[in-house]
């Protein structure tokens, strides 16, 4: 009967699947208990003494009972209960948690914001329990004291965790008439801490006595300095003074709390900051690499791989007017001689004529490499405003040969054309020198390049030696014309087939000879790295940047996502193609600063990045001038 009233689910699988038959074909009611002295199967299972197996026995006629009606059957006196035979085995495990608290600091990124939160949680069981005694909730803005409570609270909660142990000294200590004191091994063993009347560990100064001072400054709350709670407070104060003065904020934090090497964790929360991090980035030069072929291609002639640049603007008189001429300077990479052309404007037409007087006097080069249009080293504002105009296009497919091929520095990118800057810079400073006061005219211009082209030619490039037996510092003139100064001893004129084969002879040792003196006294003086010594992080496509531009303040520099790079053979990235709002910019690795903003292969896909700047847009004056094609 127990089996029946109960769940049979309980029970083992033999008993649970008999009673779930009995259940399905009878019902629960039509069953009741019989006490074995009138139950006649007893007749066969329990028997002591031999069975009355008569035709008048009740296990042939029944109890007596069934024979009468139903209100005369014995009523059962047995209570169903529910039992434990048969009861299926059960096993059961049980675990504890820790509690999670609702408000962990490590999932806030401001102070303020938990201490207020903090506060209206603990504001509903105040209000609960006034409610419950018939009082007036709380209601309407935070109070002073429900804020100090909450930051209290959080502070206290941060001591816990990382000095418990020293808390329950201290607490110990203050209801012991035996003073214990820390253990040496503690790191709060040297600074006197206590517990204050709120629960609060502080430290004793020296300068309890002071009336002036104030409570946090005589008695400096004790934070740890690996807790999200410090993180927070310190974050705070960090803010509230604009991200400035690191030692004005380290002041502070010392002024009212005592963190355990606070310098380090002070500097540790402004290199964290992502608005100082974009404040303070600045690019990261890759290692100088090696120096291209065209300058160490020895045993060759001068200018096959040249570079081409323009100064000026020279103003000469024309008659009774004024005109503007402007100076293009081609260098030869290898030896470093330059040749000088005047262009009379900055048209593609006169840029091509000028550079064809010089290919037919130095004859076709191998490669031709200079910057992109309004980026020539040598030129000003008004040569950057006219050469905007000029069709380089058309300059390359009229160059651009079988033999010869032109190539393009990246926009802004003044140490890929170091050879001819300096050289510029030369130029400029022997013009200054020998220019006369008036306007010269065309010719005189000419003849002033002219000199100054060939006292360029004539500076040494190794060392100079002091002993006067010793051999002449060997200059480009040497590559060009012979010597440095272009003058050469006369010899009687000898026209006989045998002079002229040892003359073409001598021509050539000689010419092999200069040839080795650069390899011996001039190449080993460029092997040396000047700066960027160490390798560095590749800029990979996807990452924000900032494009340095001196020419506009820091916070007038657009930015964008790096949506192509041109490694080097090295494996360093010299430049790469910049996505801003104002269109693509190619610059080179020296003009990129790389933000640290967490961005992901899933961000990387989307549109420009401008970090709120305005400088991307193209009517700010400030915006780069020079786009990439």
């Amino acid at each position: 009967m127990c089996w029946l009233n109960s769940d049979h689910r309980r029970y083992s699988q033999f008993v649970a699947f008999r009673v779930g038959e009995i259940l399905e074909s009878t019902d629960i009611s039509e069953w009741r208990w019989l006490s074995g002295k009138l139950n006649v199967a007893d007749e066969a299972t329990k028997w002591q003494r031999l069975p009355d197996l008569t035709n008048n026995s009740r296990w042939f006629n029944a109890p007596s009972f069934l024979w009468s009606a139903h209100n005369g059957w014995p009523v059962p006196s047995f209570n169903v209960e529910k039992t434990t035979e048969e009861i299926r085995p059960n096993l059961l495990h049980h675990s504890e948690s820790p509690i999670t608290e609702i408000l962990q600091p490590e999932n806030f990124s401001s102070w303020k914001h938990l201490v207020r939160l903090t506060a209206y949680v603990r504001r509903f069981p105040t209000n609960a329990r006034r409610k419950q005694a018939g009082g007036i909730p709380v209601t309407g803005p935070l109070t002073r004291d429900e804020m100090a409570q909450a930051q209290r609270f959080h502070v206290k909660r941060a001591q816990e965790m990382s000095y418990g142990a020293e808390i329950k000294i201290l607490m110990v200590t203050i209801s012991a008439t035996v003073k214990k004191t820390l253990p040496k091994q503690s790191a709060l063993f040297k600074v006197c801490p206590f517990m204050d009347n709120d629960g609060v560990m502080r430290i004793h100064s020296r300068i309890d006595e002071s009336d002036f001072a104030g409570k946090y400054t005589n008695y400096p709350i004790v934070l740890p300095r690996d807790h999200p709670v410090t993180k927070l407070i310190l974050q705070e104060i960090h803010q509230r003074y604009h991200h400035q003065c690191q030692k004005t904020f380290i002041n502070e934090v010392s002024r009212k709390y005592y963190i355990p090497r606070v310098h380090v964790v002070c500097w540790r929360i402004r290199r964290e900051c992502q608005r100082c991090k974009i404040r303070s980035a600045k690019p990261n030069p890759p290692a100088m690499g090696n120096l291209p072929k065209a300058r160490l291609a020895a045993y060759i002639r001068p200018f096959s791989y040249t570079g081409v640049d323009y100064f000026g603007p020279m103003t000469v008189v024309v008659g009774r007017r004024s005109e503007k001429r402007w100076g293009v300077l081609m260098t030869c990479l290898t030896t470093r001689a330059i040749h000088i052309e005047i262009a009379h404007s900055l048209s593609a037409d006169s840029c091509i004529m000028a550079l064809r007087n010089c290919l037919s006097r130095r004859g076709t080069p191998v490669q031709i490499i200079s910057y992109r249009g309004t980026n020539f080293i040598g030129a000003d504002k008004e040569l950057k405003k006219a050469l905007a105009d000029l069709d380089q296009n058309k300059m390359v497919a009229e160059f651009t040969t079988p033999e010869t091929s032109w190539t393009f520095n990246p926009p802004a990118s003044p140490q890929m054309g170091g050879c001819w800057e300096r050289l510029i810079q030369s130029v400029k400073k022997v013009l200054a020198e020998i220019r006369p006061s008036r306007l010269p005219t065309d010719e005189v211009l000419r003849n002033a390049l002219l000199e100054v082209e060939n006292i360029i030619n004539s500076r040494p490039l190794t060392h100079v030696p002091i002993d006067h037996e010793s051999s002449p510092a060997l200059t480009p003139n040497h590559f060009l014309i012979g010597s440095s100064n272009g003058s050469k001893p006369l010899v009687p004129y000898d026209d006989s087939t045998t002079a002229l084969r040892q003359t073409w002879k001598v021509s050539q040792m000689i010419a092999n000879m200069f040839w080795k003196r650069w390899i011996l006294d001039y190449l080993p003086t460029i092997t040396r790295r000047t700066k960027w010594f160490l390798p560095t992080k590749p800029i990979t496509v996807g990452d924000i940047v900032i494009i340095v531009d001196p020419n506009s303040p820091r916070n007038c520099w657009p930015k964008g996502r790096v949506v192509a790079v041109k490694p080097s053979k090295d494996g360093q990235v010299c430049s790469a193609t910049v996505q801003t709002t104002s269109g693509l910019y190619e610059r080179p690795a020296v003009k990129l600063a790389v933000l640290d903003v967490g961005a992901n292969l899933s961000t990387r896909t989307q549109g420009p990045t401008t970090g709120g700047d305005c400088c991307a847009h193209p009517s700010c004056g400030n915006a780069p001038s020079n786009q990439s094609s």
